[in-house]
């Protein structure tokens, strides 16, 4: 048994249209925690010796003494892992760049099953307030070892189009692109291999609705 904790607010997400890519021994991104760079949204940055990625939430996870603490994703904007991926906060989840196209991008938010990880500990919570200042707010869980089991892992993507995430889902899309985008972008998803699963159809409808041609970056 260890110690994790988990937001005094718990971050709904949407599983929708999301293929399990691979399958985790783990609840982290990382084996091992490791060091980061934290960027805060008053643009504070403070150095963590150990810290992780939490593939229930996304959230960012540091050791404590012996405690495994979360975050409050509130005040996090971003958080580097020097020599790995940089990630950015979208929803309250650390995304990781997939490509760019000009000054928009593509991101992904990796994420176990949510209800295969709630079975597993649903016997054996306990909470225990704890108290981290201004910056960090958090209660602490106690969970099963999730090394017992595999759970899968999700891909979840966003786009940032012309400063904004958007949610990668035909409907959200539709709603937030203008008139001539939609029209692009029903051209991209006619065409016959796209998948909204697949990165590279993805990466072709990003690169469609940022008026760049398929050789284009």
């Amino acid at each position: 048994m260890k110690k994790i904790c988990t937001s005094l607010l718990l971050l709904l997400f949407v599983t929708i249209g999301a293929i399990a890519q691979t399958k985790t021994l783990y609840a982290t991104r990382y084996k091992e925690f490791r060091p980061s760079i934290v960027t805060f949204a008053d643009g504070h940055q403070s150095r963590q010796q150990l810290t992780n990625v939490f593939l229930k939430n996304g959230a960012l996870l540091f050791l404590q003494g012996e405690l495994t603490m979360e975050a409050n994703m509130d005040n996090i904007v971003a958080v580097d892992f020097p020599g790995d991926r940089s990630f950015v906060a979208i929803d309250k989840q650390l995304a990781f760049l997939v490509d760019t196209v000009g000054t928009n991008a593509l991101y992904c938010v990796e994420l176990f099953d949510q209800e295969s990880y709630e079975r597993n500990i649903r016997n054996n919570i306990n909470y225990t307030d704890i108290s981290l200042g201004d910056q960090i707010s958090t209660v602490t869980t106690d969970l099963n070892n999730e090394g017992d089991y595999q759970l899968p892992v999700f891909r979840h993507y966003y786009i940032l189009y012309n400063g904004e995430y958007i949610r990668v889902h035909e409907r959200e899309l539709f709603r937030r692109l203008p008139k001539d985008k939609r029209t692009l972008m029903r051209r991209i998803m006619a065409m016959p291999n796209f998948s909204w699963q697949h990165e590279d159809s993805l990466l072709q409808l990003l690169k469609a609705i940022s008026g760049a041609t398929l050789n284009d970056k």
